[in-house]
């Protein structure tokens, strides 16, 4: 096994601060200092090839719009994911830090649609590509940075290439069902379902899948990773649902309900407009022209706190949580089914 190098060894100098202190890795309860050696090394290595590769570009123009959101920062959930599937395999073979950058790619070209698409102004704390170069410079520079993800895949062989084309496929697949809506007679709650599918979970199956596969692991290994993922990407989303509505501002770093200004239509939103009470006749009231005005939120946020609705939707989320942790009862023992374990309760914890 290689020698475990410093950050600064590996990321070729100083570190920057904003990698020390943000990410996952350090909200997970870790008790293998080994493995927690390895994921940080490996998310290091990870970071300084996604950096040259997402400002690679002749013009150096294109290569900061394209490097924009890169070099902002994020959690790095899709490249942790990678390097915990390699776990269960070889994790120091060819291609595990590859992968790991190629699904970050992909998430981080999702993150220009987005933006667009809601109209951010801002995003990781800086401003957004939108709202800084304009919508059409944004979305080409998505598009970008997916095309870049291809060709990494397709130098990693058939496998990767296949997996990666079936991923990009059900997340643009899922932005277009958010867009269009549910059809007529279209069950709410099942449309949510699928458009979570697409636009969270597939791409966290992808990360545990990858790098799983490019360190050797058994085929059924690599099936109960992906497995859990997809729940734990439907855990995600909805706890993200429920911060949206149950957090204050000064915790939440960005306005809370500011999913109900947006008329998004969230899990909490879904339930509250299925409670045909009495008690949820004002909130259903205030919800159902779509996005909620300014006047109105502090009191669709109130009502909600009576509401049944977020009840549900947390118990929905641990049900999910539940199912993730079943599909790690086949996986053979490893440090890293520790961290999967954590990752769980580091979902649950959110909404607490």
């Amino acid at each position: 096994m290689a020698p475990v190098k410093t950050l600064e060894a590996v990321y070729g100098g100083p570190v920057p601060s904003r990698l020390r202190k943000a990410g996952m890795l350090r909200r997970l309860a870790l008790s293998d200092r080994g493995l927690e050696r390895r994921l940080r090394h490996g998310l290091e290595a990870a970071e300084k090839e996604l950096a040259a590769h997402a400002e690679g570009a002749g013009d150096p123009r294109i290569s900061d719009l394209a490097g924009h959101l890169a070099a902002a920062g994020g959690k790095r959930l899709r490249p942790l994911l990678v390097l915990l599937g390699a776990e269960f395999g070889d994790p120091w073979k060819d291609g595990v830090t590859r992968a790991a950058v190629i699904v970050e790619l992909v998430h981080v070209s999702s993150l220009y649609h987005d933006d667009v698409m809601d109209a951010a102004a801002t995003r990781h704390g800086v401003p957004s590509a939108n709202s800084r170069w304009g919508e059409r410079l944004a979305v080409l520079a998505g598009d970008l940075l997916l095309a870049k993800a291809a060709r990494l895949a397709a130098d990693l062989g058939p496998e990767a290439t296949s997996l990666n084309a079936e991923v990009a496929g059900r997340l643009v697949e899922g932005q277009l069902q958010e867009l269009v809506g549910p059809g007529a007679g279209d069950d709410p709650l099942g449309h949510y379902h699928r458009v979570i599918s697409g636009k969270t979970a597939a791409l966290l199956a992808m990360s545990l899948r990858i790098g799983a596969q490019q360190a050797g692991a058994p085929e059924q290994v690599v099936w109960a990773l992906g497995e859990y993922a997809e729940q734990l990407g439907f855990a995600f989303q909805m706890a993200d649902d429920l911060l949206d509505i149950k957090t204050p501002t000064e915790q939440l770093g960005k306005e809370q309900g500011k999913d109900l200004a947006a008329g998004v239509a969230s899990l909490p939103v879904l339930l509250a407009l299925a409670d045909r009470t009495a008690q949820g006749a004002e909130l259903r009231e205030l919800l159902s022209a779509g996005s909620v005005g300014p006047a109105e939120r502090g009191r669709a946020l109130a009502l909600f706190r009576r509401s049944p609705a977020l009840a549900e939707a947390e118990a929905m989320m641990h049900g999910r949580l539940d199912r993730a942790r079943t599909a790690l009862q086949s996986l053979p023992p490893r440090p890293a089914l520790e961290a999967l374990r954590s990752l769980c309760d580091v979902v649950a914890g959110q909404t607490r």
